[in-house]
């Protein structure tokens, strides 16, 4: 004859899911506690308190930079085009004549001026063209206001931004940014 082994529970069990002792007390220890998360989110917040404001500073000198650079190739682009058609472009004409121009219309234009679409400034808004103006010095003269003369007494243009605030004028990341501003 077979024997079987049978076990039953004793009727001391306190009903089914029983565990031993020692794996109860690991389930309820399980997880963080709600004081051991507000610890961890009070020093981030104050990591990002400490940190972020150096990271932003940081952010607005290099779109600062990158408005300059930019502004100094489209002032190279304006050069070359000038060169090339013997004037630079109207302020109703504007930057849009580096991108497009009817050949038959301006005599010498060989653009486009620039490899890629115009670009707008690091805030998103695009820069402002103001054509020379014009003096009645001689070629390579200085004007009253200093400003180096082009051809017929161009003075050179002004391309520029607004900087973060779009406004003219402003300090620090809200003055406005051109090829010369230090």
């Amino acid at each position: 004859m077979t024997q079987h082994n049978v076990h039953f529970r004793s009727c001391h069990g306190h009903g089914k899911g029983d565990r031993p002792l020692g794996t109860r007390r690991k389930s309820l220890r399980a997880g963080y506690s709600l004081l051991e998360i507000l610890v961890v989110l009070a020093i981030i917040a104050l990591i990002v308190a400490v940190v972020g404001p150096r990271l932003f500073t940081q952010l607005d000198r290099s779109k600062t930079t990158t408005a300059r650079l930019q502004i100094r190739s489209l002032e190279a682009a304006l050069e070359t085009m000038r060169l090339d058609i013997g004037r630079l472009p109207s302020t109703q004409e504007g930057l849009n004549l580096l991108q497009a121009a009817d050949p038959a219309a301006i005599n010498g234009w060989y653009g486009p001026y620039l490899s890629e679409k115009l670009p707008s400034d690091p805030w998103g808004r695009p820069y402002i063209y103001e054509a020379p103006a014009t003096s009645g010095g001689a070629s390579s003269s200085l004007a009253s206001n200093d400003a180096l003369q082009g051809r017929a007494g161009e003075t050179q243009p002004k391309v520029m931004s607004y900087g973060a605030d779009g406004v003219a004028g402003g300090e620090g990341v809200n003055a406005d940014v051109t090829s010369t501003t230090p």
